[in-house]
């Protein structure tokens, strides 16, 4: 996924299905500067965590 689609992702009210290495997540927040994403598992909203941007997928 690139910077641009994982912000507009971030900023819509609706959820969209995205993951990181298999598991389904949610992204808070997008980290331009670095090409980050703070996210977290859907089933584990505790476990925050950031990852490269590049490593997201749609589905």
């Amino acid at each position: 996924m690139n910077r641009q689609r994982a912000q507009e992702i971030a900023d819509s009210p609706v959820m969209a299905n995205v993951t990181y290495e298999g598991v389904p997540i949610y992204i808070q927040h997008v980290d331009h500067a670095n090409e980050t994403a703070r996210v977290f598992p859907l089933d584990d909203r505790q476990n925050e965590y950031e990852v490269p941007v590049s490593m997201l997928q749609e589905h």
